[in-house]
């Protein structure tokens, strides 16, 4: 299958730039960065792409084996670099993307030479010296949820990862978008999401890495940003003026000047 047709992989910007490469997060796709590319298209370009099962993606090419873990989509960003033969690249990661940004790192690190981290987690339930923000019962009822009424839990769920409650069009969007994924599919990756525990492998990052999180998130409390930066190596931490888990949909002139700085800070 056509790689880049699997993932509708769309490239705009600047040819004779770095390349970013911008990846959504659960229950979205690459519309939702539509507030980032401008910023960066005069000087760099641009990779978007949607994950089998999200978007534009060809769903014949989704498999439950594959895409039950992380790996499974890290694959598909390490064969998109390499269909599109990409090298030292900015991986561009909202939400659990960022994890799926370390784990191809560290498979193709000819091809990923960055990592910026959007309301990044990697693990959402709470362990011992850890907070994730959710216990693991919170997890089996959310899950539970969403398996047993997914149009009704995007239309609750939504407001909540968005936040911003007086600007209640953001929401809406991102409900929009939930309700436009396959559920089965959206389960699997729910799945894979919220029980998904990266934080070993964070010890294995070796390029220069920028974690963005929001004053304001339900859904990756600002305990969790501390842990990846501590994590990583070298890491530059920025803390947003911004509310919500989607800060590139609710704060992207914030979002785009901490992106466009460390990009620069890159060359």
């Amino acid at each position: 299958m056509d790689i880049l047709r699997r993932n509708h992989v769309t490239v705009t910007g600047n040819p004779q730039g770095r390349t970013v490469m911008l990846a959504h997060g659960f229950g979205c796709d690459q519309n939702m960065w539509r507030m980032t590319v401008p910023a960066l298209a005069d000087d760099y370009r641009v990779v978007l792409f949607d994950y089998v099962g999200s978007g534009r993606a060809d769903p014949s090419a989704f498999s439950e084996e594959r895409y039950g873990s992380l790996d499974g989509y890290a694959r598909d960003v390490v064969e998109i670099c390499d269909a599109l033969d990409l090298r030292d690249a900015v991986f561009v990661g909202h939400s659990v993307s960022s994890m799926v940004g370390v784990l191809a790192a560290d498979r193709a690190p000819e091809r990923i030479g960055a990592l910026v981290m959007v309301a990044p987690s990697p693990c959402y339930i709470d362990d011992e010296g850890y907070r994730g923000g959710f216990t693991a019962e919170d997890i089996d009822e959310l899950l539970e949820s969403l398996e047993s009424n997914y149009l009704g839990w995007s239309a609750t769920m939504a407001p909540v990862i968005m936040g911003n409650p007086d600007r209640p069009e953001l929401g809406e969007e991102l409900k929009n978008s939930f309700c436009a994924t396959d559920p089965e599919m959206a389960r699997v990756f729910a799945r894979t999401t919220f029980l998904s525990d990266a934080r070993e492998d964070l010890k294995r990052v070796r390029v220069p890495t920028l974690v963005l999180e929001s004053a304001e998130d339900a859904i990756a409390p600002r305990e969790v940003g501390a842990f990846v930066h501590r994590s990583i190596p070298g890491s530059s931490l920025v803390t947003l003026d911004a509310v919500g888990h989607c800060p590139h949909m609710s704060a992207p002139h914030a979002t785009n000047e901490a992106i466009t700085a460390f990009l620069a800070d890159l060359r």
